[in-house]
């Protein structure tokens, strides 16, 4: 039997990198449990009356934040305060699947595209790396706004 998993984060902050990472992936914020949204409204601002509702203090509301596929494929991302900065290069990381199929310079043409869009949203670019073929189509490394690297592939 397979398992459904969830990949964790550690942040100084939950709520502004869990924003990063789903207008990158297409993700949304799910809204607080038990509260039904109406279309349109803002679930990060209905967490916040929520977690005021039930007595969290303010200074705890930002200690941790999630997001989800809308469509239910990918993984939950979850992100956790935690105090201490990153210090060395991540063991795991993520592959944002950005051209897959494409070969050549459609590929790194459309990995560049995507490249500034998540520049532009507060990511930085680490390296282009050229295909290499058989073994590589050519890739660019990033970080998130925290420093977290992820790759465009």
């Amino acid at each position: 039997m397979s398992r459904h998993i969830q990949i964790t984060f550690d942040a100084h902050d939950p709520r502004a990198l869990s924003s990063f990472w789903r207008d990158a992936l297409g993700y949304v914020h799910p809204g607080p449990p038990g509260v039904d949204l109406p279309e349109g409204a803002d679930p990060l601002a209905a967490w916040d009356d929520f977690l005021a509702r039930i007595g969290v203090p303010e200074e705890q509301r930002n200690t941790r934040s999630a997001i989800e596929d809308p469509d239910g494929h990918g993984p939950r991302l979850f992100f956790q305060r935690v105090p201490e900065d990153k210090v060395v290069k991540n063991r795991v990381h993520l592959d944002v699947r950005t051209a897959p199929g494409l070969r050549g310079e459609e590929r790194m043409a459309a990995l560049e595209a995507e490249c500034d869009r998540l520049v532009a949203l507060g990511a930085k670019r680490i390296r282009r790396d050229e295909p290499e073929p058989p073994m590589s189509a050519g890739f660019i490394v990033m970080a998130d706004p925290e420093g977290n690297e992820f790759c465009l592939d």
